[in-house]
């Protein structure tokens, strides 16, 4: 390291003012704060120090998501040779998976990088390194059978719409990964739902009775079923309604186990199977101080209450799946510990921040369980808790005041 510190100094003049290289400063001073604390100080003002900058911070989020995305690869070799019911080593099954995840995480680093260089360079700014994460997450929360000329337009969306129009790291208000899953799930639905989180089947033969379909997508179709069931019912169709009546019993108990859920050996989006390796990147997150633990857990609460309120008014099966469940299957668990935590997005205020992470776990199981349209609820509550939480912590610290008045008066 001191060599390659050497080097730098040595070429840095050139990126100085009056360097031959000085128009691409910003380029320079991006791989060097990247390699080594910057060494900037403060001559005036008052001002508080402290030992981790915004680069060492993105950084421990990517350490923290190694879990989920060390999992999501071999899950993803797993999947693939269990469709084809064939049994491989450890070795070879993180290798078929690394294959193919490695280069969606190549081809959103690229594009993301490189539109925020030539931003950086447009505007004259520091090269900001909000995108170390959102490189990171936009490949972990899509299928891996993704074409990847979609996760690069999906990116340069997120990145161009999602973050630099309102001004860069630090200004947007939606999250930037999630503004990528948005964008596909609209513009390209047919790759984004279905039977599409299993790669490499193209041509081969199944093993006997493998589905691909997640649990999300198997619970949803009890919904399809039940409305048919009710049409079945009125028409006074005694065999159809038979039939219906066993297939819905058969989806439901057709669902992974609670444990299964919880280990992430099903089928889904790269890095969001794993509860367990979820919980080990929240565990990082939380020791470090740099994911909050009022929004998880007050995600995870709102979540199991809204389920065990739709249990009680049960109207359909999908209603009677067990509260927890939620919390364990789709993206909920990656959501509320790397999505809803984003500083940037969240809520900023403490009361805030529960109000906040509450409603995205209410609201995240409402659009699961009562629209069938959109399976996974997370994506949307988030993206539209997050324009809300200016307006949560408004109101928040506007209470605040008004308490600290009534005290004053008295």
């Amino acid at each position: 390291m001191k060599a390659l510190r050497r080097y730098l100094d040595k070429i840095k003049p050139n990126f100085e003012k009056g360097g031959k290289l000085y128009k691409f400063k910003s380029v320079f001073e991006g791989f060097e704060t990247f390699l080594f604390v910057p060494n900037k100080t403060t001559f005036t003002g008052s001002h508080v120090r402290d030992a981790i900058d915004m680069k060492r911070t993105m950084i421990i989020v990517v350490m923290a998501l190694m879990p989920a995305m060390l999992f999501g690869m071999w899950n993803v070799g797993y999947q693939h040779y269990t469709a084809l019911g064939l049994e491989e080593t450890l070795p070879l099954t993180f290798w078929y998976g690394f294959l193919k995840v490695l280069p969606l995480i190549l081809v959103s680093y690229i594009v993301g990088l490189g539109i925020e260089f030539a931003f950086a360079q447009i505007r004259g700014h520091e090269i900001n390194e909000g995108f170390l994460v959102s490189g990171m997450l936009i490949p972990l929360i899509v299928p891996v059978t993704i074409p990847l000329w979609m996760v690069a337009v999906a990116t340069a969306f997120a990145v161009i719409i999602g973050k630099e129009v309102f001004g860069g790291t630090g200004m947007n208000i939606v999250n930037p990964a999630l503004t990528a899953r948005a964008f596909l799930f609209f513009a390209y639905p047919k790759q984004m739902s279905g039977e599409i989180w299993v790669s490499g089947l193209e041509g081969e033969k199944l093993v006997d009775g493998y589905s691909g379909a997640t649990a999300m997508a198997q619970a949803t179709t009890t919904i399809d079923m039940n409305k048919s069931l009710e049409v079945a019912k009125q028409v006074g169709d005694s065999d159809l309604v038979s039939s219906l009546q066993s297939q819905i019993g058969a989806t439901i108990d057709g669902l992974p186990s609670a444990y299964d859920a919880f280990m992430g050996w099903i089928p889904g989006s790269i890095g969001e199977t794993s509860t367990l390796a979820i919980l080990l990147g929240a565990i990082v997150l939380i020791f470090t101080g740099i994911g909050s633990l009022r929004i998880m857990l007050s995600v995870f609460a709102g979540g199991f209450l809204m389920g065990l309120l739709l249990n009680a008014v049960a109207v359909n099966p999908y209603m009677e799946i067990d509260a927890y469940y939620h919390l364990l299957i789709g993206g909920f668990a990656f959501g509320a510990v790397f999505m809803a935590t984003d500083p940037v997005t969240a809520s900023q205020t403490a009361r805030g921040k529960i109000i906040y992470g509450f409603l995205i776990g209410v609201i995240a199981v409402i659009i699961r369980v009562l629209n069938p349209a959109y399976p996974e609820g997370m994506m949307l509550a988030i993206l539209l808790m997050n324009v809300f939480a200016p307006l949560i912590d408004h109101y928040v610290v506007q209470g605040n005041i008004k308490r600290r008045l009534k005290r004053a008066k008295a």
